[in-house]
């Protein structure tokens, strides 16, 4: 058998998957469990085989650790023979688990993090990033607030590569629209207190305090830039990355009129709807962007698996990059060659309590943001894959 012939197969006769998450900590709601049960609705709608092959997942719980991120992927490759790593949520976990991906015959579909690097300065042909990044989160957020007269901004941000991330990228809009950064503090990874960074944002006066962290972080600065009274002295809080788990978490009287950015919602079409009401079914909780994600990309994965009857990372990659992604996740989606995965986001905006009819019932969505404009051009991309 030649070389190519042997790529062009289904290795040890299974698809392996293998999810990474975090399982219990700061990130557990926004991916976590129901991420891997996202992932095992796309199993099984696809039929739990591919050519006759079955399809095996596993997971694991990196516990928002680089050095977790790296051994586990590390075993998978080298002991479990992984095909495909899904999940990853953490961005310095998702940098870690690339690193060890470049250049195996496995590939990475990246649906949790956040920092556009990822497909930038940290690309490699062996992944690509799904749901969102922070060039969109910072472009359309920032930009809309800068509009209307936030010119001056505090960011508190998350002290690892996806606040960094998103910190620069809100710096760039802010300071392109006319406006300026007055001052920034940055807080380690699941914070308790977040009274000290508040009270500097609250004496900066300055008119945007904007929060660059997710999650559990993002909820608890939420409430305290509430319990500190912020909005009602005239500062308008900004939460750059807010997903529908953390909305929910805090409910519409308290998150209510605040603006996001968001790469998919459960509510938007028939389509969306359908496929949120089977996961309800099975989690008691409606789909976040990164569950639904997590479900697009992997029957994507698995259909230019079925199509070239291999699981050999290049020519998967190729496959999934040459057929355009129509979905209950978006419609004429398309993968770039710096790993991107370019499709509309929306500007939402969480529902007061009158207007909000159920405990899902979290956004309405302000306007589309169309694709091509919503992710960073490749004209300013430092990916070596990029020709320039």
């Amino acid at each position: 058998m030649t070389a190519g012939a042997a790529q062009a197969a289904i290795t040890d006769n299974e698809v392996r998957i293998g999810y990474l998450a975090d399982m219990s900590g700061t990130y557990r709601d926004l991916a976590g469990p129901n991420g891997l049960e996202a992932l095992r609705m796309a199993v099984e709608d696809f039929g739990g085989t591919v050519k006759g092959k079955k399809i095996v997942v596993m997971n694991a719980d990196d516990r928002n650790s680089p050095d977790v991120a790296s051994s586990t992927v590390r075993q998978w490759l080298d002991s479990d023979k992984v095909d495909m790593v899904a999940g990853l949520v953490a961005s310095s976990v998702t940098i870690a688990a690339t690193k060890v991906l470049d250049g195996s015959d496995a590939i990475g579909l990246v649906n949790g993090s956040a920092a556009s690097s990822i497909t930038n300065e940290h690309c490699t042909p062996n992944h690509i990033h799904w749901a969102y990044d922070t060039y969109p989160l910072a472009n359309s957020t920032a930009s809309a607030i800068v509009a209307e007269g936030g010119k001056n901004w505090f960011i508190v941000t998350a002290d690892y590569a996806f606040g960094h991330s998103l910190e620069n990228d809100v710096r760039t809009v802010v300071e392109r629209e006319g406006g300026k950064i007055v001052g920034t503090v940055r807080h380690p990874l699941a914070t308790s207190d977040f009274s000290s960074y508040i009270l500097q944002a609250q004496a900066s006066g300055a008119q945007v305090v904007g929060f660059a962290n997710a999650g559990g972080d993002t909820v608890n600065s939420v409430i305290t830039a509430g319990e500190f009274g912020l909005a009602q002295s005239g500062q308008t809080v900004a939460a750059l990355l807010f997903f529908l788990t953390d909305v929910h978490a805090l409910g519409v009287k308290t998150a209510q009129g605040i603006q996001l950015v968001t790469g998919w919602y459960w509510d938007k079409d028939k389509e969306a709807r359908a496929w949120s009401d089977d996961f309800y079914k099975r989690t008691n909780a409606r789909p976040s962007m990164v569950h639904a994600g997590i479900y697009s990309s992997t029957m994507h994965y698995l259909k230019a698996v079925e199509t070239t009857g291999s699981d050999n990372a290049k020519i998967v990659r190729a496959e999934m990059a040459k057929n355009k992604v129509n979905d209950m996740f978006t419609k004429g989606g398309y993968i770039r060659e710096d790993g991107r995965m370019v499709h509309d986001m929306y500007l939402a905006q969480v529902k007061t309590p009158a207007e909000s009819k159920n405990p899902w019932d979290l956004y309405k969505i302000i306007r589309t943001i169309p694709a091509d404009s919503a992710f960073r051009p490749l004209s300013e991309s430092k990916c070596s894959l990029v020709k320039k």
